[in-house]
C-alpha cells in the first residue's frame, strides 16, 4: 500500500512542465535582443510564457552563465537610483543558444512524430475552444 507522499511524489514527478535547464536558453534568447537588468529579464521570460520563476534561482543561474562565459554583465549607475547590472550575451553564449535551437528542434521533430503516431487527427483545443464549451 502507498502511502501519501509516495503519492505525492509520483504526481510530482508525472506533472507536466518546461525541463529545469529550458529557463537558460529562454534567457539567453532574450539577452539575445536586449541587454537587460535582471529584474527586466525576469518579467521578460514571464510574458514569454514561464509561469513562475523563482527570483533566488533566477539570479543563481545569472551567475553561473556569466561564470561559464555565457553572459556578461556591468554596473549601471546612469540612472538616479541604486545600480544595477546590466547582462548581455557574449559570443559563446549565442553558440551555446544555437545548440539549443538544434536541440529543440529535433525534439519538436520528435513531438510532431509522438502526435501523428498518437492520432494523426489530434489538433489541441485552444483556450477559446474550452470557453465555448462552458456555454
Amino acid at each position: 500500500m502507498e502511502s501519501k507522499s509516495d503519492e505525492t511524489k509520483k504526481s510530482k514527478s508525472a506533472s507536466i512542465g518546461a525541463p529545469k535547464n529550458f529557463l537558460i536558453p529562454i534567457m539567453l534568447l532574450h539577452l539575445r535582443d536586449w541587454n537587460t537588468h535582471g529584474y527586466e529579464l525576469m518579467e521578460k521570460i514571464t510574458q514569454f510564457g514561464v509561469e513562475s520563476v523563482d527570483q533566488g534561482n533566477f539570479y543563481r543561474i545569472l551567475r553561473q552563465l556569466e561564470k561559464d562565459a555565457l553572459v556578461t554583465s556591468e554596473w549601471d549607475t546612469t540612472s538616479g537610483g541604486p545600480a544595477k547590472r546590466i547582462y548581455s550575451i557574449t559570443k559563446a553564449g549565442e553558440q551555446y543558444l544555437d545548440l539549443w535551437a538544434g536541440s529543440l528542434n529535433q525534439y519538436q521533430k520528435m513531438l510532431n512524430q509522438f502526435f501523428n503516431v498518437y492520432n494523426p487527427f489530434f489538433t489541441p483545443k485552444s483556450s477559446s475552444d474550452k470557453d465555448e464549451e462552458v456555454d
